[in-house]
């Protein structure tokens, strides 16, 4: 290579190396995180429908805001009754998450969320009483 060649490439990769501004690194970016769960307390399951074995799972959407605080409750699919979907969206609206993040900052995330209502197996001893005030009709 020729000297002018030469001195004309050390003098475009110096001037390149120069391009980058300031030699300090750049602040680090906070990794974005995901809603989390704090305090999910499990909803009311009317007694009178576990000791029917009547159960399902209820789906809602929800929208977590800034504060961790369910914003919006929808529901999303019902259980098969309106009664256990109605305790399944009052829990879920008392409940606490961590907000999301991006950037370092809390962002409201949209989540979808299944509350099952399982039968206990086996019955507890209550049931008896409940069953027999519903044989009485009442």
């Amino acid at each position: 290579m020729n000297i002018q060649i030469r001195v004309a490439v050390t003098a475009a990769v110096l001037t390149l190396a120069g391009c980058g501004g300031s030699s300090e690194p750049a602040a680090p970016v906070a990794a974005p995180t995901e809603v989390a769960a704090v305090k999910t307390p499990p909803p009311v399951y009317p007694i009178e429908l576990a000791c029917q074995a009547i159960g399902g799972t209820t789906t809602l959407k929800v929208v977590v805001g800034t504060d961790g605080k369910p914003g919006q409750v929808q529901l999303v699919s019902g259980s098969g009754n309106a009664q256990l979907d109605e305790q399944a969206q009052k829990a879920v609206e008392g409940w606490q998450f961590k907000a999301a993040t991006r950037a370092g900052q809390p962002v409201p995330t949209t989540i979808q969320v299944p509350v099952s209502f399982n039968p206990p197996q086996p019955k507890p001893d209550e049931c008896f009483a409940v069953e027999e005030r519903l044989r009485r009709g009442g």
